[in-house]
């Protein structure tokens, strides 16, 4: 008995919690409002310029292109960065791409796992509906 309540916990701590859902959400919204306004066919920078502005409107804090450190067994043995750290608890990655690529998802999930975060959103422009663009990318343990 004990086990399964155990294992229903640790279950319960690979899914974001609800205030880390809604700020997916929230963010979500301006990327679509970026997507309205602009529409697919610009460079990265270009959406994540917008997105800054319309984040920024919103009131949500961000911090732009965040580097973080990789680590193997104790030893710094890189960098990364993030497109966007969202109110110091959401990844999300931008991409002006014709198709999503297993590498752009193994990327953020390299991301989520050097910072222990859980959830990040994966985000690619380049489409002609922005919910067709739009992957969320959950740390399992």
């Amino acid at each position: 008995m004990e086990t399964n309540r155990q294992d229903a916990e640790n279950a319960k701590g690979r899914e974001p919690s609800k205030e880390i859902d809604r700020l997916a959400y929230t963010v979500i919204g301006a990327a679509i409002e970026v997507h309205r306004v602009l529409g697919p066919g610009f460079l990265e920078e270009v959406y994540g310029k917008a997105l800054a502005i319309e984040l920024s409107r919103r009131g949500i804090a961000y911090e732009c292109e965040k580097c973080v450190t990789v680590n193997y067994k104790g030893y710094e043995v890189g960098k990364g960065r993030l497109d966007f750290f969202i109110a110091n608890t959401l990844i999300v990655e931008l991409k002006a791409v014709q198709n999503l690529a297993p590498i752009h998802e193994a990327q953020v999930l390299s991301y989520l796992k050097i910072t222990n975060y859980p959830l990040a959103l994966l985000i690619n422009f380049n489409v002609p509906i922005l919910k067709e663009g739009i992957k969320r990318i959950i740390l399992s343990s």
